[in-house]
């Protein structure tokens, strides 16, 4: 009996990060990047680069995602860092997600080393939810400020 093989469509691919995206959103996750790089390497069709403010914060986003990809029996072909949460990887094969604190994240500058990567642009209920999670993000770091003093 011959098993079929699904081929997936760099729109499946995008569809795939954007979902992942939203989960990623909905834990209040902060500066999302979308790489495109199926043009550049045979390992990913996409790179989502999100950020968390503590291990705590990061680990919450990763749990998230792969809760949600378990839901639909899409299970990761690796998941790295989860228990220290400074850099959590999740492979899902043509999407690749990496869930940073920010310090790790300007540290090992995923953007800057794959700066030939085209950055997609996200639809417009994203965009809103970016821009929400963005207020909070500054709300919290204006209240930690006012705390230290």
């Amino acid at each position: 009996m011959k098993k079929l093989v699904e081929k997936l469509t760099i729109k499946d691919s995008k569809e795939k990060a954007l979902r992942f995206l939203r989960v990623a959103l909905s834990k209040k996750a902060v500066r999302p990047t979308l790489l495109r790089l199926n043009k550049l390497t045979p390992i990913t069709d996409y790179f989502l680069i999100v950020s968390g403010g503590s291990a705590r914060h990061a680990t919450s986003i990763a749990d998230a995602i792969i809760e949600d990809a378990h839901g639909d029996r899409t299970e990761a072909y690796s998941v790295e860092g989860l228990a220290q949460g400074n850099w959590v990887l999740l492979d899902y094969g043509e999407v690749i997600i990496h869930v940073f604190q920010n310090p790790v994240r300007e540290f090992y500058d995923l953007e800057g080393l794959w700066s030939d990567a085209p950055r997609e642009i996200f639809p417009p209920d994203i965009i809103e939810e970016i821009e929400a999670n963005k207020d909070m993000e500054q709300e919290n770091e204006d209240e930690s400020s006012s705390n230290m003093l």
